[in-house]
């Protein structure tokens, strides 16, 4: 009588081993149908790419998760749902667009921005920005028969400032008296530099000037050589914002040269 017992023991402790290792290797067991903790980590990664990096408080709701969606995932296949043509057009996009981001993902780690280009690029936006910054006012308008009403108004001894707030649609310089800070002619579209930059100090324009917002009446305060910061001069932050916009033409050069290669009929 007690080999049958021993041998029953045995069996348990074996299956016992087996079911604990197997919980070792998955997040959880849902009808049968283990889910991986590769998963998990999946999930994981996903999450910190979109800007949410799991905290260990987080694994609980991450695993609860996984469960659920194991469980409707199951159900839904229970109702013939993964075999109709929907689904299956669905499913390719999906493959797609992740095989497209681990593609770009691949570009990246393979050809970094250097902290040469890096400076060359900065070179270049110096060069470009360099010359002369305007610290004008402006007051946008939606007719030009309402902007020479206020240009009259302003000629008659009402103060431009008061007539920006009051007046103008720019909700972002029209509280601010029309300020508009100091910036480059580059900074506005062309209508408005081209008017801009004629005006003298303390001027404003005798006509309004017609721009793809509306009607402009500028005033000029004042005007300086462009001060910009040395490459050393620029925080992390900056030198961050530079590289990704380097990167994303690295991105974009590769994307047209596929295009370019690609015998499409």
């Amino acid at each position: 009588m007690k080999k049958p017992v021993l041998r029953s023991v045995a069996v348990a402790t074996v299956i016992g081993a087996l079911s604990f290792g197997a919980l070792a290797q998955n997040v959880a067991i849902v009808n049968g149908k283990p889910i991986p903790k590769s998963r998990m980590t999946a999930l994981e990664q996903q999450l910190a790419r979109s800007g949410r990096p799991v905290t260990p408080d987080m694994q609980n709701q991450l695993r609860d998760e996984l469960i659920a969606r194991e469980i409707f995932m199951q159900e839904a296949s229970k109702r013939g749902l993964d075999a109709t043509p929907e689904f299956k057009d669905q499913l390719e996009l999906a493959r797609q667009s992740i095989l497209i981001r681990e593609l770009f993902n691949d570009v990246q780690k393979k050809n970094p921005v250097t902290d040469a280009e890096l400076k060359e690029e900065y070179a270049k936006f110096v060069a470009a920005n360099s010359g002369k910054e305007y610290r004008a006012r402006h007051i946008l308008v939606d007719s030009e028969d309402e902007a020479k009403k206020l240009i009259a108004q302003i000629k008659g001894g009402a103060k431009f400032e008061d007539v920006a707030k009051k007046a103008s649609k720019d909700p972002g310089s029209g509280a601010n008296g029309g300020d508009l800070d100091w910036a480059s002619p580059n900074n506005f579209v062309p209508e408005f530099s081209d008017a801009m930059v004629k005006l003298s100090k303390g001027q404003m324009t005798d006509t309004p000037v017609k721009s793809q917002f509306g009607w402009h009446i500028i005033r000029l305060d004042d005007v300086r050589d462009a001060k910009l910061p040395t490459f050393e001069e620029l925080n992390d932050q900056q030198k961050a914002q530079l590289r990704n916009q380097l990167m994303q033409q690295k991105l974009a050069k590769f994307q047209d040269e596929l295009r370019a290669k690609a015998k499409v009929q």
